[in-house]
């Protein structure tokens, strides 16, 4: 079975909530990307994110793509980091997800970016500006490679194309607390208690929040009815701080730890 989909079916079963860090791939290079990987604890993470840069993301915001900026800057290709994931996925202990573009997945051809991507060594799939109505065969794809496709609901969805996505997402739900971007905020969105609890009911599957989620305080509201907490541009910006100040690897790996585990500690 997936590893995915086994870490949530363990979770499920136990009734354990959980933290999904998002981190952008080889920024500022390869060995700072395997240096987090390695320290990231499953016991508190069901699997860790990893951007990969694009010059025109639609979905995030200023941080993550300052970070994807300075990536391409930096020569970002993706072949070395598939190749670093691949040579040190044995001592990486949680499953990995590879959220890309679909300009990226479509300019490489779709079956042959899944094959790479599982042979590297990821576990899923996150296309964030793929069209529901492409998804189908992309899903398909996915699914027969065991690097399954989990799909994005936005609060503007309407009810009946939830329903025909989450069908779609597995082995859980990708629900973005607000519309717009990625970005630090300082509260949570109202309403986003009842949304969650509807989707989870409906759908019959795991649901997990991203967009907007920073804080501890976030996290322990959102894994209150939600089976996990995606948190991804808090940890991009005390990646860029690093990089600011010119920080080394384990640095930088040191100071994401910290901020994962400060994260965790309000898990319920």
């Amino acid at each position: 079975m997936n590893r995915l989909q086994e870490r949530f079916d363990e979770l499920c079963a136990s009734g354990r909530k959980s933290l999904l860090p998002y981190i952008t791939g080889a920024y500022p290079d390869t060995r700072t990307t395997i240096e987090i990987l390695r320290r990231i604890d499953p016991d508190h993470c069901a699997c860790v994110e990893i951007g990969i840069p694009f010059s025109d993301p639609i979905a995030d915001g200023p941080v993550i793509q300052a970070s994807f900026s300075a990536a391409l800057e930096r020569g970002f290709q993706l072949e070395p980091l598939f190749e670093a994931i691949t040579d040190a996925r044995g001592d990486i202990a949680v499953p990995l997800l590879c959220m890309a573009s679909y300009s990226i997945v479509y300019r490489r051809d779709p079956k042959a970016f899944v094959a790479a991507a599982k042979q590297a060594g990821f576990d899923g799939l996150i296309i964030p500006d793929l069209a529901f109505e492409e998804a189908e065969e992309m899903s398909t794809l996915a699914h027969n490679a065991e690097c399954p496709l989990i799909m994005m609901i936005a609060p503007t969805t309407e009810r009946a194309r939830r329903q025909r996505i989450a069908a779609l997402s597995e082995p859980f739900i990708y629900y973005q607390s607000l519309a717009g971007v990625t970005g630090e905020r300082a509260a949570l969105p109202p309403g986003l208690t009842t949304q969650v609890e509807e989707l989870r009911s409906s759908a019959n599957k795991p649901v997990c929040v991203g967009f907007g989620i920073s804080r501890p305080e976030h996290v322990r509201t959102v894994c209150s009815v939600a089976d996990g907490a995606i948190v991804g541009s808090a940890i991009v910006r005390r990646m860029n701080e690093g990089v600011a100040r010119d920080a080394s690897s384990a640095e930088i790996a040191t100071d994401v730890h910290k901020l994962i585990c400060d994260l965790a500690d309000a898990l319920p």
